[in-house]
């Protein structure tokens, strides 16, 4: 009988403790950690493993984030070989046989929509030339709609029991983001046609879904960083084909982008990118909102 108090006030800590999460997710950037997190709820625990401030091309494969990895029962990646400089690392370093490529723990975003800018030829003297098509697809709101509905469903074949709740979840989800889509599309059509000059093809998709219109690239190739020379026959060409802003992700060096607005005399708008690249940003509508305000402010 001694025990009892004691066997009582441990059934009442345990009860007290929040529920463990049926899914363990690693995502490889901010913007499919949100998603996870809209469509698991408190049914999930995510972990980002790159922040907005960080290239997703380039990232070390540490011992922390391998240990994430090797835990995970889900992760969630762009693909495209956006994350090939890492990614394969981590899965073999871990040692997780549910992450592997072709296993139901391993989700590739890029397998939900279409890729756009897909090459035609694929040449290291091209740059960073992705074979699959530009890999920055977050960008697009309707991309982001298919992408929860291919996700939900992954969380569902791997959490049978919370099914239901996943697709709850999600139902809700793309109803407040179609919403939020109309609205976006409407406030966006100011900036139909604006011409812009772009650090990389990571906006290539926000570009296109609102219809404006590059007129050229800080990098002289994908993937490779500004020069001297190529920034000075950019500033050439804006001479002939003049640009209204500059634009830059957050995570981009900003040298580049105000060399060429200085010298054009043209504002440089930052955008975050992803979720957490600016203060608003703190989930994937407010990366939306903070997008469009701030683009928006040029047309002004």
């Amino acid at each position: 009988m001694k025990y009892i108090p004691a066997i009582i006030a441990v059934s009442l800590w345990l009860a007290a403790q929040p529920a463990l999460a049926a899914l363990n997710i690693l995502a490889c950037e901010p913007e499919w950690a949100a998603l996870a997190k809209e469509l698991g709820g408190d049914k999930v625990s995510v972990y980002a493993a790159t922040t907005a401030l960080q290239d997703p091309h380039r990232v070390e494969a540490r011992p922390s984030l391998i240990a994430r990895a090797r835990s995970a029962d889900l992760m969630v990646c762009t693909g495209a070989e956006l994350e090939v400089g890492w990614v394969p690392l981590l899965q073999s370093q871990a040692g997780n046989p549910k992450i592997q490529p072709n296993q139901k723990g391993y989700f590739e975003a890029a397998m939900a929509v279409p890729l756009i800018d897909v090459p035609t030829r694929v040449d290291r003297s091209l740059g960073d030339v992705h074979p699959a098509g530009n890999p920055h697809l977050h960008l697009n709101p309707a991309n982001i709609a298919k992408v929860a509905s291919a996700l939900t469903e992954r969380m569902a074949q791997l959490d049978a029991p919370e099914a239901a709740y996943y697709r709850d979840r999600a139902k809700s989800f793309l109803e407040r983001w179609q919403t939020a889509t109309v609205r976006w599309e409407q406030e966006g059509a100011p900036l139909k046609g604006l011409p812009l000059v772009v650090y990389h093809k990571d906006l290539s998709y926000l570009v296109r879904w609102l219809g404006m219109r590059e007129v050229g690239a800080l990098e002289p190739k994908p993937g490779l960083p500004p020069t001297t020379a190529h920034l000075s026959e950019l500033l050439s060409q804006l001479a002939k084909d003049p640009a209204k802003v500059v634009v830059r992700s957050a995570y981009n060096d900003p040298r580049a982008a105000a060399f060429i607005a200085e010298r054009a005399r043209i504002p440089v708008v930052l955008l975050p990118y992803t979720v957490g690249g600016t203060e608003r940003a703190k989930d994937l509508f407010g990366l939306y909102d903070d997008t469009l305000s701030r683009l928006l402010a040029v047309t002004k």
